[in-house]
């Protein structure tokens, strides 16, 4: 039967990274695969996963399975982090999922599961593998506006324009903050908007945060998440814990459905525990017990945000000096919006010639959209980049 199977598309990010794989060239830059990385161009293992996984290896006992949904105090742990006390946390039922992404295709299966006809708004752009899943799991999609080419920031009048076509049975996905790939992101009166169409329309706000503390802050960067579930009837989060803990091979996320109508929630805990089993049924569970030791032990997670705030201002640093080197060697202020964006990404704005351009004559790769990622850069690489660009652009 193996005969009847088509090529499918190739996936644009993976093959670019094997493209840069196979330059031969000295001081190639690669700013396409979407990991955090220090200046050394490392992705490092974080001091307290470190802690921890010594802790664990001298404590643990067993390598049993540990349930559906996954150890339950890794939910409470991340579910605090989360929201704080934003809902109440018998309103949440949350499951552990192979990754932020098994967390978003827990989601939609769901969804689907509760209303195949749901129309699911997804930002245009977005992240590559929400659109893949949603044609794999066939749900409608409908993109609605949201990055302005011209300013490179929120098309604000634009989003809240196409999501005001959302219905009752609806899922709008929102990203929680770093929104990839553009790294533009609403402000807190945009995102009261949101919440206020949310209301009127009826529409289930789905939320992918998969960048918490890479922003402007742990507590900065869950505000509107915070804000959305504390306002509507239910919601979904899907969490990752890749980037924020270094965790990426770990493959650790959680899926959250929160529903103020309590008496709802058993139910839907029951779902998403069924669907886990459907799926993979045991989630992985050695980064999420990692997570947990680290958010319920003081002196773990004072280092983990510590250094979770070395990595986010380091990033600011190089969107900063980026933003200036570009200014300078440019004469224009055309890209003064890197230094406003946040996260790991911005999209530039070059055309694809350009794109292509760069990584011909000065073997620096990023997405063909030219979305880029600030933490593949350092101090000294930014100068590089900063000079190719002024080269090629007019």
């Amino acid at each position: 039967m193996f005969e009847t199977l088509t090529p499918q598309p190739a996936d644009k990010i993976l093959s670019l990274m094997a493209a840069y794989r196979e330059d031969p060239r000295e001081g190639k830059i690669d700013l396409g695969v979407g990991v955090y990385k220090n200046a050394e161009g490392v992705t490092p293992v974080m001091r307290a996963i470190k802690a921890a996984e010594q802790k664990l290896w001298e404590t643990e006992t067993t390598k049993a399975y540990t349930g559906l949904a996954g150890d339950p105090a890794f939910a409470d742990a991340m579910i605090a982090l989360i929201f704080a006390d934003a809902v109440a946390r018998d309103t949440v039922a949350a499951v552990a999922t192979p990754g932020g992404t098994g967390a978003v295709h827990q989601a939609f299966d769901l969804i689907r599961m509760a209303n195949p006809q749901a129309r699911v708004f997804v930002s245009n752009p977005t992240w590559p593998n929400h659109i893949s899943m949603l044609k794999h799991l066939g749900l409608e999609m409908v993109p609605y506006r949201y990055f302005d080419e011209d300013t490179r920031g929120v098309d604000v009048d634009g989003m809240m324009e196409d999501l005001r076509q959302a219905q009752k049975g609806d899922v709008v996905l929102l990203h929680g903050c770093c929104h990839n790939p553009t790294g533009a992101n609403p402000n807190a009166v945009d995102w009261q908007g949101v919440v206020a169409l949310l209301q009127d329309t009826g529409a289930t706000p789905m939320i992918d945060l998969a960048y918490q503390g890479f922003g402007d802050g742990l507590e900065e960067d869950a505000a509107a998440t915070r804000l959305i579930a504390a306002s509507v009837p239910e919601c979904l989060i899907a969490a990752s814990c890749s980037k924020n803990f270094g965790i990426y091979r770990e493959r650790t996320g959680l899926l959250m459905a929160v529903n103020h109508d309590t008496s709802r929630v058993g139910v839907t805990q029951g779902t998403l525990s069924h669907l886990n089993r459907q799926n993979f049924s045991f989630p992985p569970d050695h980064g999420a017990r990692l997570v947990t030791m680290i958010l319920t032990d003081d002196t773990l997670r004072a280092d983990w945000k510590a250094e979770l705030e070395e990595m986010r201002n380091g990033m600011l640093s190089l969107r900063e000096q980026l933003a200036s080197d570009l200014q300078r060697l440019t004469g224009s202020d055309r890209f003064a919006f890197v230094g406003q964006h946040r996260g790991m990404f911005s999209r530039l704005g070059l055309p694809p010639e350009i794109v292509e351009r760069l990584r011909a004559e000065h073997a620096i790769y990023m997405v063909g959209d030219s979305r880029l990622n600030i933490a593949g850069l350092n101090a000294a690489t930014v100068p590089i980049l900063a000079q190719a660009i002024a080269d090629t652009v007019d």
